[in-house]
């Protein structure tokens, strides 16, 4: 009976996903109708309109749009993000294109720390403002086609590196471009892993963090090792594990996670998922190495990361020479 009504909820729960799958195609297929038929006639004499917009490396806006027709060259240009009643601006250059058309090139560098937009949850709209003399006008920029992440080894970031902000151009319902933003998660992305034939060194910056870890588990198959850790800066951890203490058991494998561990139970798995790549198992690769500790059997060490990112020491016996 209970296998029964288990497997009922599991068919519900797939319905009632695809269902909403359903529904949000279909919204944004009679958004994308409405912008097109009706709000881009309306507005395509008093705004911008896109022809490129994206944030490749996660903090950087890069822009491109062509002005109405009955534009011209004006004297300067400047882009304005706004939130409420805060305003940032940054220079635009605006010059004329093939077939007489006045076009736009923009780059916005978003984040205060950076020397860049200061940004904070939510949305923050974008404009371009033009001079000419005394007099000054403004254009929204219009997003008929959102961004379409390209093919290839590498992607758009999804975070910043340096702040871990998530950023992403969005629009609203008539098609004015948007910035959204969205605090960085609480994560322990790692930057380096040293290994030699002691031990293991690993560097890890902390971002959203819910305080300083008091310390990290190098967990396996039910064996926990606990290692202090050491502040190479406020967000900047290093933790050392000694390899004479990560000896596989039972003639097989033993994958070890790092996980940082904070005050009231909070657990990070330390990983590195703030970069462009597709595989991320390939292109971070860390060598393995060979070692016999002290009176214990060879084995061989291979730090890698998942598919999810999440960083892995690997522990195998060494096999025996025939």
């Amino acid at each position: 009976m209970t296998a029964s009504l288990t497997r009922a909820a599991g068919v519900l729960r797939r319905r009632a996903l695809a269902f909403r799958r359903r529904v949000r195609a279909l919204l944004a297929a009679l958004r994308a109708w409405f912008l097109r038929r009706v709000f881009l006639p309306m507005r395509s004499r008093r705004a911008a309109r896109l022809r490129y917009a994206a944030i490749l490396d996660g903090q950087t806006v890069n822009l491109h749009a062509e002005l109405p027709r009955n534009a011209s060259l004006p004297e300067r240009a400047e882009i304005v993000l706004g939130r409420g009643r805060r305003r940032w601006r940054t220079e635009a250059r605006v010059y004329q294109g093939a077939q007489g058309r006045v076009l736009m090139d923009a780059a916005l560098l978003l984040g205060e720390e950076l020397g860049g937009a200061p940004m904070a949850d939510g949305r923050a709209k974008l404009q371009l403002r033009v001079r000419q003399g005394r007099r000054s006008r403004r254009y929204a920029l219009l997003l008929v086609e959102p961004p379409v992440p390209y093919a290839g080894p590498t992607k758009p970031m999804e975070q910043s590196a340096a702040t871990g902000a998530r950023h992403r151009i969005g629009r609203s319902f008539t098609g004015s471009a948007r910035i959204v933003t969205r605090a960085a998660r609480a994560s322990a992305e790692v930057v380096k892993v040293h290994m030699d034939h002691a031990g293991i060194v690993v560097d890890f910056r902390l971002f959203g963090s819910p305080g300083r870890p008091e310390q990290v588990e190098f967990v396996a198959s039910g064996r926990v090792l606990g290692r202090p850790v050491e502040f190479l800066a406020p967000d900047v951890v290093r933790v050392a594990v000694p390899l004479g203490g990560m000896p596989p058991r039972r003639n097989r494998p033993d994958h070890w996670d790092v996980v940082a561990c904070f005050g009231r139970g909070t657990r990070l798995r330390l990983g590195r998922r703030i970069h462009d790549v597709r595989n991320p198992a390939r292109v971070f690769a860390i060598r393995q190495l060979a070692i016999t500790p002290e009176g214990l059997a060879p084995m061989i060490v291979q730090p890698r990361y998942t598919p999810a990112g999440n960083l892995r020491i690997t522990c195998t016996p060494m096999p025996e020479a025939d």
